[in-house]
């Protein structure tokens, strides 16, 4: 057996940052080094996205994942055994294969998604180079620290609906150095925190570590928000900015959208009105899923109206696949796909996205997912496929920080020129401002 054959390939189960059950694989070569890596799971999920295997049943909510662990351990385990784990192409047409349903139920989106991950730690492991280098060495990419986009209120989903935006985020494109960005973000997180105090609100934290929202409407999350920013000194729209994840598909469907938080129901022309109104009023370069993956007209729509002011980012409606992009923009609908490697499935589908994307003239987003872990996978993506941005939730909880820390360390090797600031924004207004252009 060579030493980069697979010889041994396991699963376990792990728990993630809601307290559910995922599936980490652990993947022995025959020179005995070891790839490691844990399925993250999302809360909020596209309809086309690979679907995680759960046991169903009583117990623990039927979250378990005890099937697709046993999956692991044995059809994917005997089918990948041999393979080099350099191979990570062969490796990942070969899970496709074993599946054989178009979203993964059969092994489980978070069997493959472990394994295909665990392969590239391996392979990075038995060539003696790190991740992200690796990465760049698959994806013939040059790598580069990415922008942070941190979420400072979470909502949606991923905090009982207590709003029904999903993110209030920031940017920092403005900032010299990676060091900077998370400098100037943790003194507006504790700014929002401190004007939730001050309002009597208790600060508790959503999934993902933005503070919880206590807000009467979705506007006075933003409005919070830029007030936040210009406590810490900033100039809302100059070195910071702010993103949005709508998660539209959350409240939407078929051109109708329930704000419960506001008890009122827009059309589609309302919704894009109302976005179109927000983007008027408050320094926002990028939205997430601004109109529900059901709605192309609106999403085409709301593009031709404000593609050229901000980036129009497809998540849901996207689900990292590289046809969904393809089509997406031959009709005219985002600028933007957030790339989550567990929504494809293997890592070789979501860099087939990513560069379906370039050729496209879309940005990359790296995401993580609101039920994660300690697995920094994605930092390591983010740089070695020279992605530009990376989305990890808030700047707080482990789970998260482990994610910005090791992009620091990652800083360290590469050196400082490596970091890519507001090159990803190129074209929004926020770029034209700093050019001194025409806003």
């Amino acid at each position: 057996m060579s030493a980069s054959a697979i010889q041994e390939l396991s699963a376990r189960r792990v728990w993630d940052s809601r307290g559910n059950p995922t599936v980490e694989v652990e993947v022995r070569t025959g020179s005995g080094v070891i790839g490691r890596a844990i399925a993250p799971a999302g809360a909020s999920r596209g309809t086309r996205e690979a679907i995680d295997l759960r046991d169903g049943g009583p117990a623990l909510q039927g979250m378990d994942v005890r099937k697709a662990v046993a999956n692991v351990n044995t059809a994917i385990a005997t089918a990948l055994k041999g393979m080099s784990c350099e191979d990570q192409g062969g490796i990942d047409a070969a899970l496709v294969a074993l599946d054989g349903t178009p979203l993964k139920s059969g092994l489980g989106g978070n069997a493959m998604v472990a394994t295909s991950l665990a392969v590239l730690h391996a392979a990075a492991a038995a060539k003696g180079v790190p991740l992200w280098r690796h990465v760049a060495d698959l994806s013939g990419e040059v790598p580069s620290l990415p922008l942070p986009e941190v979420q400072i209120f979470g909502g949606g989903a991923h905090a009982g609906r207590r709003v029904d935006v999903q993110d209030f985020m920031v940017m920092v494109p403005g900032a010299g150095s990676f060091d900077e960005v998370l400098e100037v973000t943790s003194e507006i997180y504790r700014a929002a925190g401190s004007l939730m105090s001050a309002k009597g609100h208790s600060v508790g934290v959503a999934d993902e570590g933005g503070w919880w929202p206590v807000f009467s409407n979705n506007e006075e999350a933003l409005e919070t928000l830029v007030r936040a920013i210009e406590a810490t000194g900033e100039k809302p729209g100059e070195r910071v900015v702010i993103s949005l994840d709508i998660a539209a598909s959350e409240f939407g469907s078929r051109g109708r959208y329930r704000l419960a938080l506001e008890d009122r129901e827009l059309d589609r022309d309302q919704m894009i009105d109302l976005l179109g109104r927000w983007i008027d009023s408050y320094p926002i370069v990028s939205i997430e899923d601004p109109l529900a993956e059901d709605d192309p007209e609106g999403t085409v729509a709301f593009t031709q109206a404000y593609g050229d002011r901000l980036q129009i980012i497809g998540d849901d409606y996207l689900v990292t696949n590289a046809e969904l992009v393809a089509s997406a923009a031959g009709a005219g609908a985002c600028n933007a796909v957030l790339i989550k490697v567990n929504q494809a499935g293997t890592v070789s589908e979501s860099i087939a996205c990513m560069q379906e994307a370039r050729r496209n003239g879309y940005r990359c987003i790296v995401s993580a997912r609101s039920g994660e872990t300690e697995d920094v996978s994605i930092s390591h993506l983010a740089v070695g496929l020279n992605a530009g941005q990376l989305k990890v939730g808030s700047f707080t909880r482990s789970e998260r920080m482990a994610k910005w820390n090791e992009c620091l360390r990652i800083g360290d090797a590469l050196g400082g020129s490596a970091f890519v600031g507001g090159a990803p924004l190129a074209g929004t207004w926020w770029a034209r401002q700093s050019e001194g252009g025409s806003t």
